[in-house]
């Protein structure tokens, strides 16, 4: 068995198994580092530039953060190219940018990293329930790790009935209505999952239709994404408000999924009856929040932008700096929204450091 292959064999019974030391986090963490640190050039070449070498990271919170515009700028990969590789691109809303790649040479550690989570976070140890799925299909989008995501929830979670309301052709609510309308008839508890944006249109037709609906007890709601400029936006508090009033689902079951292309891992809170919610991860993923430019934690009680450390992200980099801004809670964080002002300009240079490290 060659390196890859025996770490993704211990990756795969670290993540079945029901939680982790932080010895256990540790080990399987500087595990991967060196494996990154070997494998992957550009991320080499920036450990190097930031001084941290295989003798002097000793935890995970040790491992520099690759910010995660790197995934627009360069290929992070430890594996070589090989046919059956799957590629998620970040969705470009940004103008003509570049959009980010992220490399996955098979997907079976981050199909269990999603159905582990999910079963536990969305599911709560239910079984199959009817879904409807308000984004597009794979075929659609075969590059999106959110059309991907949503597939594995549907099949893996969905009953035979469960089907996609969301396709290039637009919103099909027509059928959305006859969904929720049997549910509602029969007493079968109901999901609905996609993007925030989606379900801002769906709530817009239902007001211009004059209709509502009482979903029954057990059913829920997933949105994750926000609008990305694809619908009209909402404070949050009016956005949950809309889907309780119009979808009869309470609030403690309107769970959002904060996730990312460049991650292979999810977090979930715990529903939105108060906002903001408090956002936690599994046991095979770590955050910190750190000033930008120096990598430094934050103080206690000030805010910060996150970084997290993803040990399913095995082929590009465990340990990525997001341009989020958080705040640490009781059993999580706070997930505040984008970094603006000298927080963003930190995230911008920490780029520039990125690629001249590389390039070096």
């Amino acid at each position: 068995m060659d390196q890859a292959a025996s770490l993704v064999a211990d990756l795969r019974a670290f993540i079945a198994q029901g939680g982790c030391t932080d010895a256990q986090f540790d080990a399987l963490a500087l595990r991967l580092f060196a494996y990154q640190y070997a494998s992957n050039l550009p991320f080499r070449s920036f450990c190097q530039r930031r001084g941290a070498t295989l003798r002097n990271v000793r935890t995970w919170s040790d491992i520099p953060a690759v910010p995660i515009d790197a995934f627009k700028a360069l290929e992070l990969r430890s594996a070589p190219p090989c046919e059956q590789e799957r590629v998620f691109m970040t969705s470009g809303t940004t103008g003509r940018a570049a959009r980010g790649r992220h490399f996955h040479p098979q997907l079976e550690v981050y199909d269990l990293s999603m159905v582990r989570n999910f079963a536990q976070r969305f599911m709560h140890g239910t079984g199959r329930m009817p879904m409807g799925i308000l984004f597009p299909d794979e075929q659609a989008m075969p590059n999106s790790s959110l059309a991907h995501y949503l597939a594995l929830a549907k099949s893996e979670f969905g009953t035979a009935e469960s089907r996609y309301f969301l396709s290039p052709e637009g919103l099909d609510m027509p059928g959305l209505c006859a969904a929720l309308a049997e549910s509602e008839r029969s007493g079968q508890p109901y999901a609905l999952l996609g993007a925030s944006f989606s379900l801002v249109h769906v709530m817009d037709a239902l007001r211009a239709q004059g209709r509502s609906f009482r979903l029954p007890a057990g059913s829920r709601i997933l949105d994750t994404g926000g609008y990305k400029g694809q619908s009209r936006e909402l404070p949050l508090e009016d956005f949950y408000a809309g889907l309780s009033q119009l979808l009869g689902v309470p609030r403690s079951h309107c769970i959002n999924m904060y996730g990312m292309t460049e991650l292979s891992t999810q977090f979930y809170d715990d529903g939105n009856a108060v906002i903001p919610s408090v956002k936690s991860g599994p046991h095979w993923i770590r955050s910190r929040l750190v000033e930008p430019v120096t990598g430094r934690d934050v103080a206690p009680g000030e805010r910060g932008i996150l970084v997290h450390c993803d040990l399913a992200n095995y082929n590009a980099v465990t340990t990525i700096l997001t341009e989020d801004v958080g705040l640490w809670a009781e059993g999580g964080f706070l997930l505040l929204g984008r970094a603006e002002g000298a927080a963003a300009k930190g995230c911008s240079l920490a780029v520039e450091e990125f690629v001249k490290a590389a390039g070096a």
